[in-house]
Order: structure tokens, then C-alpha cells, then sequence
């Protein structure tokens, strides 16, 4: 049912058969082919792309072999190449791990699909209906390190909402994303969507997202998921509207008022669950008024976590080392954990101003009236009460799978998921009204 030429397929032999490909030649014809075929796309009905995600997601249970031997070569050479711990556990893949993949792709076939919701509609006097209806953004390029399982996310939530992909993986995980990828497009062609609505780059090569960077016009969007470095990068050198977030430096305030079981519980799951997510705790403010500081911060070196705090929190259990600087506005993405003793709301709600990274903040507190004022004045994407930084996420929100966190003012905040990937026309609707 795909009558568009693929030129991926033309750039995959020539890249395995040695032959320098031109990286701006290459982003151009990805480009235009991704456009032509996400017209195709946004002709089908709802239900046809619905359909053709839950064979895509059923092909991927049916590679799991497939994709688990190359992603255990990809952490093979991530080991070796002295990766971190944390980078590790973003690369790797086990069956679990590739089911939640499939699911999530189902989950977002399930969505209701924002393309043609109407946002509102008026009357003007002379007769004219006027109505803002959403509709897709285009092609959307998504740049992204390490994670395997961002290959479907991203190409779920753009086929849901209309929009074709380009997507650029990280050479750490690239036989990872290359054997989701084949699994993933084939049950999408399967349904009727043209493979070249979803396409990976067939090169590592850093020229190649230089090109992405640089290919305003064809590129409607780009979305970088990885480290600081990338997202500066792409952020810096960007001539098309980047969507995304730079740090996240999430900070969990223990009030005097929260119960101190539910405080230690939030704490180390906040900061232990997965600590290379940017969801996780990174600096932890306790009130000097709060009556079991000890309490709090002794599971969390149990559990293996490094503390760094400053003075009145080094008091609190010798294990604890001295922060410097640096520390406040440090995401680890590791078992490390900046703690500050604060006094009071105030305190906490400033060194909040100073060093977040507007991503997520929350407070553990049984006081209605501070929950409400830290809410009000915390200016994050996600603030939380009484509830683990690491809800911070599309799924948990229940919006699917999230092509990523965006902590800037403009066109989407917090987890983006599918309204997220559109935008608006105006239609306007007469009976042959003109303007005097």
C-alpha cells in the first residue's frame, strides 16, 4: 500500500557498502520524503493509524529476540567504552523492558486523537463562523541518546497525531534502535502507513544532526532527548523551533509538617527508584523544624546513595559529605543527592528560585495552606504534594508515552504527548459575507 520511494533504503546500502553520504544531501531527501508521506498520513482515518500502531506494537513482541541480541552487543560495547551506570541502564533491554515498549505503543493507539478537535468556535456579527481546529505539525525531527525504547515512543506519538519522524539515535544504542525501528515500520506498513512516515537516520555521524539543525523549511520540529551537552548543542545551533528541556534539577521540600513515614518514603523512591531518569530528586530541602531529619536521610544511605549537603546537614548523620557549590546546580543522574536544611516555606521556595531548572519540585507537607502556596508559587512544569518527583512522566500522567519534557513557556509545557505534536488553523466559514 506504499507507493512512495524509499530513500532510506537507497542511503542504508550505500552507508553498509562503504560510500560517503553527503549529510545535508541526506537530511534533504529523509525530509522530503518524510513530508510526502506524513500528507499521506494525514489523509487516514483515526482509526486506520490506531490500527496500524497495535500491528506495529505486535511486531515487536514478535522481535524480542531480535531486538534483545542487538541491544545486548550495543551494552557490550557501552561496558567496554566505560559508559556509566546510569547510561547503562538507559541502554539496556530485557523482555520486560520490551513489553512495556509494546504496551506503550498501544497505549498511545488508545488515546483519543487530537487531529481535527475542534479548540472553539464564535459568531461574528456579520455571520462568519470562525473555528480553531487542531491539526499536525508536520515532520519532526527527534534527536536522542541511549534510550531504545524513545525510538517507539517517538514514532508512536507522531503516527498518532499525524506527524511523520526523523529520528537520530545515539551510536550507543544504534543496533538497539535499528532492530525497533525494522520491527516497528513493518507492522506500521502492515496498517497502510507508508514507511516513510517513521525513519532513523542511517548514520551516526555528527554531520548528520548538524543537518537536521540546519534544515528549517523541512523540518518543522526538533526534539532532543539526552544529556546536557546535546540539548545545549541543539538548542544553540538550531534554525528550526526546538521543543525541550536543559536540566533536571528537581528538588523534593520535607515541611515540618509532613508525616514523617510518608517523607522518608517519597524521598527514596524520588531519589532510588531509577536515578537515571530526569524525573529524579537531585537536591533535598528539609525544614529545620522538621522532626525526623535523621530519620529521612539515613534509608537513603542505606540504599547506596552519596549525600552532599551543606553544614546544618552534615550535622544530621556524619555520612554525610560537605557540597560545594557546584552541587546545587548539579543533575547527577546517579545515587548522588545535594541536601540543604531550609527554614521554613521561605527558605525552601527561595533556594528553589535560585537553582531549579523549572522541570519538577515538589513539597511532602500535611499543611493544606503551604501545600497551596508552594503550588501557587513554584514556577516549574510539574509541581507535586505528597507524591514522588518521579510521577514526572507521560505515561503516569496518562497521556501515553511522552516524546519528552518540555520546561520553556511556549507551545507545550511538561510532558508532551500528543496535543503536544499539534498545532491550530483557523477556519474561517461564510455565505458570501465581504468587507466593506
Amino acid at each position: 500500500m506504499n507507493a512512495l520511494v524509499s530513500p532510506q533504503a537507497t542511503v542504508d546500502h550505500a552507508a553498509s557498502s562503504g560510500d560517503v553520504v553527503d549529510a545535508s544531501a541526506l537530511v534533504e531527501r529523509l525530509a522530503r520524503a518524510g513530508r510526502a508521506a506524513q500528507r499521506v498520513l494525514a489523509t487516514m482515518p483515526s482509526a486506520q493509524r490506531a490500527q496500524a500502531l497495535r500491528l506495529g506494537a505486535a511486531a515487536l513482541r514478535q522481535a524480542e529476540q531480535a531486538i534483545l541480541d542487538a541491544n545486548a552487543l550495543d551494552v557490550a560495547d557501552g561496558v567496554a567504552a566505560g559508559l556509566s551506570s546510569a547510561m547503562v541502564d538507559r541502554l539496556r533491554l530485557d523482555p520486560a523492558r520490551i513489553e512495556a515498549i509494546a504496551a506503550a505503543v498501544e497505549q498511545v493507539a488508545a488515546l483519543d486523537d487530537p487531529v481535527g478537535q475542534i479548540i472553539d468556535e464564535s459568531r461574528r456579527p456579520n455571520g462568519i463562523v470562525l473555528r480553531r481546529v487542531r491539526v499536525p505539525i508536520g515532520l519532526i525531527g527527534i534527536i536522542y541518546e541511549s534510550r531504545p525504547n524513545v525510538t517507539a515512543d517517538a514514532a508512536a506519538l507522531c503516527v498518532r497525531s499525524g506527524n511523520a519522524a526523523l529520528l537520530r539515535g545515539g551510536s550507543e544504542a544504534a543496533r538497539s534502535n535499528r532492530a525497533i525501528h525494522t520491527a516497528l515500520v513493518k507492522g506500521l506498513v502492515e496498517g497502510g502507513v507508508p514507511a516513510e512516515v517513521v525513519q532513523l537516520m542511517p548514520t551516526q555521524d555528527r554531520a548528520a544532526v548538524g543537518a537536521m539543525l540546519a534544515a528549517g523549511g523541512l523540518i518543522d520540529m526538533i526534539v532532543p532527548r539526552g544529556g546536557k551537552s546535546l540539548v545545549a548543542r541543539v538548542q544553540a545551533d538550531a534554525r528550526v523551533p526546538v521543543l525541550a528541556h536543559l536540566d533536571g534539577i528537581n528538588h523534593t521540600f520535607i515541611d515540618r509538617a509532613a508525616n514523617p513515614a510518608m517523607a522518608k518514603d517519597i524521598a527514596l523512591n524520588a531519589k532510588m527508584r531509577r536515578t537515571g531518569i530526569c524525573g529524579a530528586m537531585e537536591t533535598l530541602l528539609v525544614d529545620a523544624q522538621f522532626s525526623d531529619p535523621h530519620g529521612l536521610v539515613a534509608p537513603l544511605l542505606e540504599a547506596g546513595c552519596e549525600l552532599r549537603g551543606d553544614a546544618r546537614a552534615c550535622a544530621i548523620d556524619p555520612r554525610i559529605k560537605p557540597a560545594d557549590a557546584a552541587d546545587w546546580d548539579t543533575e547527577y543522574l546517579d545515587a548522588v543527592l545535594s541536601v540543604a536544611v531550609v527554614d521554613g516555606l521561605d527558605g525552601a521556595l527561595a533556594h528553589i528560585a535560585r537553582h531549579a531548572s523549572g522541570h519538577t519540585d515538589a513539597i511532602v507537607t500535611d499543611d493544606e495552606d503551604v501545600a497551596a502556596r508552594f503550588l501557587s508559587e513554584v514556577d516549574s512544569a510539574i509541581v507535586i504534594h505528597n507524591a514522588s518527583s518521579q510521577f514526572a512522566d507521560g505515561g503516569e500522567f496518562g497521556l501515553g508515552a511522552e516524546i519528552g519534557i518540555a520546561t520553556g513557556r511556549l507551545h507545550a509545557r511538561g510532558p508532551v504527548a500528543l496535543e503536544g505534536l499539534t498545532t491550530y488553523k483557523w477556519l474561517v466559514l461564510g455565505s458570501g459575507q465581504i468587507r466593506p
